[in-house]
């Protein structure tokens, strides 16, 4: 990724931050040029931090520069708000993962381009300690 790519993406990634369309309340995550309903106009939204997985995977053969977190979980959440997003699962065992699962936001290190390069961060979903 390149680093002006990488500023101008900043804040969705950082914030959780989605949209919500101006026509018909719809929220969207990530930003989309066409809402369903046909409108274009959009307005920040700040997504809810906690949901809960409805399903997930394993990965245990990953791909060029994953290699030293395997295995690791991927999940579908659906946050409080209803909206979908794919996120690594941190801090639990692959194997305890499960269906329901109360999860929320953390910001991790994602990755970093070479020992000097762009360190990149990102959010994942951790689960919730009751």
């Amino acid at each position: 990724m390149s680093v002006p790519r990488y500023w101008r993406e900043e804040r969705p990634r950082y914030r959780l931050m989605g949209e919500e369309c101006a026509k018909c309340g719809a929220k969207h995550f990530p930003k989309t040029p066409v809402c369903g309903c046909g409108g274009a106009e959009f307005k920040p939204y700040k997504l809810p931090e906690a949901g809960k997985v409805l399903s997930w995977t394993v990965i245990r053969n990953a791909p060029l520069s994953y290699e030293r977190f395997t295995p690791y979980v991927v999940a579908l959440i659906e946050l409080e708000d209803g909206t979908r997003l794919l996120s690594q699962v941190v801090d639990i065992e692959p194997d305890a993962v499960k269906a329901g699962m109360r999860v929320e936001y953390t910001f991790r290190k994602v990755t970093e381009d070479g020992q000097a390069g762009l360190l990149q961060y990102g959010y994942k979903f951790r689960p919730v300690v009751e």
